[in-house]
């Protein structure tokens, strides 16, 4: 085949300048939003983890809209992502925690969950071009599930983190062959390598095709490995010493209570200084994000692009005792950012509706002009929250559900404990057992902001909150409590456990619409919290 002659390339890039320029070609751009991304790892907003982004706050928060009751449904990475990805509750989509054995990025999840992803029906329905890069699920790589090699379907063009989060010394699936990172900062630093991969990707992609992107940081999981220019940055900051802080957990789920109160002056120390490093590795963050707006701006293409700013899960740095970690049910950790702009979001606005992860799928597949009543996901849009539609209706509560994790043997740190706990610290603080599995659901009325969860232990224990009364969650009024209120959130709490698609968006116990017939109560056989089990895996 003769090549071209560059006055036959220079034709040939004209013409087709012509044909994205042209009505028709400007029309179908502006029907097909172009959407990031971001999701972080391990951001809590509770507890400050907004606050070193500044120019994510500029760009991205102040040029569109804060959603200030965001929640994950399981506040774990893996069973968190798999929220995302699929815009089902975790007893959905059947990923329980970060182990292969808990169906994270297992042979079973890659044959059910994943061919119906948001972004394989982007790729495969919408015609979009998709790009992924970072960390994706927690096993992700496993070499009995695949390895490396495994690219989930719905991805052009594939980036993923093996394993979970890094900084240096990592491996990446590279359109599915391996490719290793060693220490240098200036080519391995992966929160700098994904910044790096995103701006090539839109200086090269197709011009023809709207584009999904998702970058997936490691910031701010541990090892908290900032980059060099930030090691010494927020040296006088500490863990915020709110009034749930280094206080005993009284009233709450034996794991709870069993940490240590006052926290040593080394745990402490420890927090602490977890807690500047998590800061520091967020201002690498802040930096792709301004790269990835003015790349987008000079390629003309902003004002036709959604950006989504969110993360996985909570944090913790102290609260109720417990040093560092996530997984538990209080707002620290199931709470996260959320940040969006994009076409039609007017700048600078808050909203106080209660959205949660599994939303996201179903707003960028509507955003895409996908029928969502072809999917089978629990979440709804956002779209008409983004647009400012009046009157929407929305939900007034959501499910929260985690199975615990833990060891069959005894923690070699805390043998006093007993065998099932994990995640122990030197001082014999655990932060997970098999028996923290528990169902909550969380309530955001006109009336009531209020948290139910019982637990799937020998008690079934019930913590229930007034989060108007005490918004740091410090007094279990479960005994206190109006009784018909508490049966009314127990029967709702199961069927919010076995809900499906739309009936996971039927009304909550404070709607209008809500009914309640106190004889379900004792079908089953009484209520528990619904234990995952290898039936549903």
């Amino acid at each position: 085949r003769r090549a071209m002659s560059p006055a036959a390339v220079a034709r040939g890039l004209a013409l087709a300048a012509l044909l994205v320029l042209s009505p028709a070609g400007a029309a179908r751009q502006a029907r097909r939003p172009n959407v990031v991304l971001i999701l972080t790892d391990d951001q809590d907003v509770c507890l400050g983890g907004m606050t070193p982004l500044k120019k994510t706050n500029a760009l991205i928060a102040q040029m569109g809209i804060t959603f200030l009751n965001a929640y994950v449904p399981s506040a774990l990475c893996c069973p968190s992502r798999a929220s995302i990805l699929t815009g089902k509750y975790p007893h959905n989509h059947h990923v329980v925690n970060n182990t292969l054995e808990g169906n994270c990025s297992s042979k079973l999840w890659q044959k059910i969950q994943e061919p119906y992803t948001f972004p394989a029906l982007l790729k495969t329905m919408c015609g979009y071009q998709t790009f992924f890069a970072g960390k994706y699920l927690n096993e992700y790589g496993a070499e009995d599930a695949g390895g490396v090699g495994h690219v989930p379907p719905g991805w052009s063009f594939w980036y993923a983190l093996e394993k979970n989060s890094k900084y240096y010394n990592y491996t990446l699936s590279v359109n599915g062959k391996a490719r290793r990172h060693g220490e240098n900062y200036s080519v391995d630093y992966l929160t700098d390598v994904l910044a790096n991969m995103s701006l090539d990707f839109l200086e090269y992609k197709s011009n023809f095709e709207p584009f999904f992107m998702m970058i997936s940081t490691p910031a701010p999981h541990s090892p908290w490995t900032a980059a060099p220019q930030y090691t010494k940055s927020f040296q006088n900051v500490s863990a915020p010493r709110n009034s749930n802080f280094n206080i005993h957990g009284k009233n709450k789920h034996w794991l709870i209570r069993q940490a240590k109160t006052p926290m040593t002056n080394s745990s402490i120390q420890f927090l602490d200084d977890a807690y500047r490093k998590r800061w520091q590795t967020l201002l690498s963050v802040d930096d792709l994000i301004e790269k990835l707006v003015k790349k987008l701006e000079l390629n003309g293409e902003l004002d036709n692009t959604y950006i989504f700013y969110t993360s996985d899960n909570g944090f913790h740095t102290g609260q109720f005792s417990l040093p560092i970690d996530k997984r538990q049910l209080y707002e620290f950790d199931i709470k996260v950012p959320l940040l969006v702009r994009g076409p039609g979001i007017k700048p600078n606005q808050t909203n106080k509706m209660l959205v949660a992860n599994i939303d996201l799928g179903p707003t960028i597949l509507d955003i895409a002009g996908y029928d969502l009543n072809k999917t089978q996901m629990d979440g709804m849009s956002l779209l008409p929250l983004l647009r400012g539609d009046k009157n929407v209706t929305w939900r007034s509560d959501f499910l929260v559900e985690y199975q615990g994790e833990g060891f069959n043997g005894s923690d070699p740190t805390c043998p006093g404990l007993g065998p099932g706990v994990t995640h122990c610290f030197p001082d014999c603080v655990c932060e997970d057992s098999y028996n923290n599995t528990y169902a909550c659901v969380r309530t955001l009325s006109t009336s009531w902001d209020l948290q139910y969860c019982e637990f799937d232990d020998r008690e079934v224990f019930v913590e229930v909150y007034n989060l108007t009364a005490d918004p740091h969650q410090i007094n279990n009024i479960a005994k206190t409590i109006d009784q018909e209120i508490l049966e009314k959130m127990n029967y709702r709490l199961m069927m919010l456990q076995s809900c499906s698609g739309a009936t996971c968006r039927t009304p909550g116990v404070f709607d209008p619409g809500y009914r309640f017939d106190p004889r379900l109560m004792f079908s089953n056989h009484g209520v528990r919290a619904r234990r995952f089990s290898a039936q549903f895996l």
